[in-house]
C-alpha cells in the first residue's frame, strides 16, 4: 500500500503542477487538498480566491477539500495551533505527508519541516529546485497544458496592470528581469483552471480588480463570461 499525502493547495499553477508531479511519479497517494481560508470572506489567504472556485477545482482533481479557516488578521502562535489540529485529523486518517509546492526559498522549507518534526507527519517538496530553473519549470508547466491566471500581484515588484493576465509566453517575456518566472518571491500569484491534474477544465472568469491590504486582486468568478 502506497504512503498517503495531503497537499497544501494554494489554488495557484504551483501546488496545481505539484499534484501533477505526485501522480505522475506514482509514489504516494494524494489523499485531498489542503487551503486555508479567511474566516470573514470565505476566500483564500492571499490569493483572494472565493471558495466556490476552490470546491470546483477540488471536484475537477477528484480529491475533498480539507479547509483550513484562519481568523483574520491570524497570529502564527494560532496558524500553528489550527496546524496541530489538522495533523492530528490527518494522522486519524493514515496521512503520512504534507505535500508543498515550495520552488527554492530555504527558509520556508526549513519552516515546513521545523512545524512537522515529531509529529510523524514527513514534508514532501515535489517541485523543488534551484532558483535558476524555475524560467524552465515555467515553460514545462505551459508545454503540459496548464492553465492559470494572474490573481494577485505585489505593487512594490511588479505593476498592478498584469492582474487578470494569463499565465503564458508572453507574460513571461513582459515580466522585468527582476521578476522570478514562477513568482517565487511573492511577486504574483496564481489560479490554475484547467491542465492535466483536473479531468475538466475549472470554469472561470475575470470580474473587477479590487484592492485586498494593498495589492490588487482580480475577482474570479466562477462560470464562463
Amino acid at each position: 500500500m502506497k504512503a498517503r499525502a495531503l497537499l497544501f493547495w494554494s489554488t495557484g499553477k504551483d501546488s496545481a503542477w505539484s499534484l501533477h508531479a505526485l501522480r505522475h511519479e506514482n509514489e504516494v497517494e494524494v489523499a485531498g487538498l489542503v487551503t486555508t481560508f479567511h474566516q470573514a470572506t470565505n476566500r483564500v489567504t492571499m490569493h483572494g480566491v472565493c471558495r466556490e472556485l476552490v470546491e470546483a477545482q477540488a471536484r475537477a482533481a477528484g480529491l475533498p477539500l480539507w479547509p483550513v479557516e484562519l481568523p483574520g488578521p491570524c497570529p502564527n502562535v494560532e496558524y500553528e495551533s489550527r496546524l496541530s489540529r489538522l495533523i492530528a485529523a490527518a494522522r486519524e486518517q493514515a496521512i503520512t505527508h504534507f505535500a508543498f509546492g515550495d520552488l527554492y526559498l530555504e527558509d520556508i522549507r526549513a519552516y515546513r519541516e521545523r512545524q512537522l518534526a515529531g509529529t510523524g507527519i514527513l514534508p514532501l517538496f515535489p517541485l523543488w529546485c534551484a532558483a535558476a530553473a524555475t524560467r524552465e519549470l515555467a515553460r514545462t508547466m505551459l508545454a503540459g497544458g496548464l492553465r492559470a491566471l494572474l490573481t494577485c500581484v505585489d505593487p512594490r515588484q511588479l505593476a498592478g496592470r498584469f492582474v487578470g493576465r494569463e499565465f503564458d509566453a508572453g507574460l513571461l517575456a513582459d515580466l522585468p528581469d527582476s521578476v522570478d518566472p514562477c513568482g517565487e518571491r511573492g511577486e504574483f500569484h496564481t489560479f490554475c483552471y484547467d491542465g492535466p491534474m483536473f479531468a475538466v477544465p475549472v470554469p472561470v472568469r475575470i470580474g473587477a480588480t479590487r484592492a485586498q491590504d494593498g495589492f490588487p486582486v482580480a475577482d474570479l468568478m466562477a462560470g464562463t463570461a
